[in-house]
């Protein structure tokens, strides 16, 4: 298995370094070995039983089965073992946390064992660019004219530097965005760029680029300009349509400074669509993210004080559902403090059934479960703020064997 030891081997070096009481996979992995020593039933389980049942466990436990003897270490570095595990609908999303704004290093969070990983991505030059993930795969590119774009699988450290998308590399926003099929294991990628036509602040040039990987070949397939509005950073693919946020650039009164809008991959309709598929937000928000969670485009955003847009008031949950919102839920005020009152203050993503929200100034991790309405801390992560400020941030992804860039 690709990225094996090398994955292991550096989150016991960083683990041991940081932190003492954490448990590191030797550990775990010696006590998995005491225990497969008693257990004679592996000794008549056939090669493909046990493939099915391992292929159900956990990631971090199957990394551990694979240090428990030569047969498991085989099974697990099977490509029949990853056909199996390619079956296992969903693994809880790991949130993955950037400790500086100058190194691609960081620790990753896996809810299901409730245990933070040191890893370093290796196609990530620095947390301070764009990130998107989906399934397996994070796609990453640089803030500064989209000169540097990756696709890595994070578990198996596998990645891929992608040739640059079509058209100019300075523009002044851009939003990426992934999409990869499970079935096929293809992935599409979007990138929506914003560009300010030259002595004309309320008109901006919008283009979308698309990038399939089974043609691995760049396409430009939108050009238009909107007026009032701009597009920003914030994009995401959700069953076959684009969404991305635009946000207003002065010269009428509105009631909230963005807005959605869509754009439908299959039929790529062109000019004047995205005006027509405007969508308004559910309130006055300071800042909006949106994601993909199982196939349904779900926004977390900072809600504005009516009286000044720009203080944060508080933190909703809303799912489009046609052209409406549906808010599911609201920060309570407890887990509120400490997100700070200007603007921007938190960044947040989501997979499956999880949300995670993470103030900028601080290493705590807030999750929210869709299924359940529950509100919940992470595990403590290890790593203490070295100066006031400081930042942090981060993205999640869910964690699998089968997906190569």
């Amino acid at each position: 298995m690709e990225g094996e030891t090398s994955w292991i081997s550096h989150c016991l070096d960083d683990m041991s370094r940081e932190i003492g009481e954490l448990d590191s996979y030797s550990e775990l992995s010696d006590e998995g070995n005491k225990e497969a020593s008693g257990i004679s039933v592996d000794l008549i389980l056939p090669d493909d039983l046990l493939e099915r049942i391992l292929a159900y466990l956990p990631i971090a436990s199957i990394f551990r089965a694979g240090s428990v003897c030569k047969r498991w270490n085989e099974i697990v570095s099977s490509e029949r073992f990853l056909w199996n595990f390619s079956q296992v609908l969903s693994q809880k999303p790991w949130y993955y946390m950037f400790t500086s704004s100058n190194e691609a290093f960081g620790y990753a969070y896996d809810p299901i064992l409730r245990k933070w990983y040191g890893i370093e991505l290796p196609c990530i030059r620095a947390p301070n660019g764009v990130i998107a993930s989906s399934c397996g795969l994070v796609c990453s590119m640089d803030n500064d004219g989209i000169s540097e774009l990756c696709v890595c699988n994070p578990i198996t450290r596998r990645w891929r530097k992608l040739e640059e998308p079509p058209g100019s590399r300075t523009c002044e926003y851009s939003a990426l965005a992934i999409s990869a099929n499970r079935v096929s294991l293809a992935y599409t990628i979007s990138i929506v760029k914003s560009k300010q036509i030259p002595d004309n602040f309320f008109q901006w040039d919008i283009s979308i680029h698309l990038y399939e990987s089974e043609t691995m070949m760049w396409v430009t397939s939108l050009t238009e300009v909107l007026t009032g509005w701009r597009a920003g950073d914030e994009s995401v693919i959700c069953d076959g349509v684009l969404y991305f946020l635009i946000y207003s650039t002065g010269g009428a009164a509105l009631e909230s400074r963005h807005g959605l809008i869509s754009y439908n991959l299959s039929t790529r309709h062109s000019h004047g669509l995205l005006a027509r598929s405007f969508v308004p937000v559910p309130c006055a928000l300071t800042c909006g993210r949106l994601m993909n969670l199982k196939e349904k485009l779900v926004m977390v955003g900072g809600i504005g004080k009516h009286d000044r847009p720009d203080i944060i008031k508080g933190i909703g949950i809303w799912v489009l559902k046609g052209k409406e919102w549906q808010e599911i839920a609201r920060m309570p005020h407890k887990f509120f403090q400490g997100f700070g009152e200007f603007d921007d203050v938190f960044a947040s993503s989501g997979t499956d059934d999880l949300i995670y929200i993470q103030s900028y100034g601080a290493p705590a991790l807030l999750i929210f479960d869709m299924n359940q309405k529950q509100w919940k801390w992470s595990q403590k992560c290890p790593v203490t703020k070295r100066f006031p400020l400081q930042l942090f941030t981060g993205f999640c992804f869910e964690p699998r064997l089968e997906f190569a860039p």
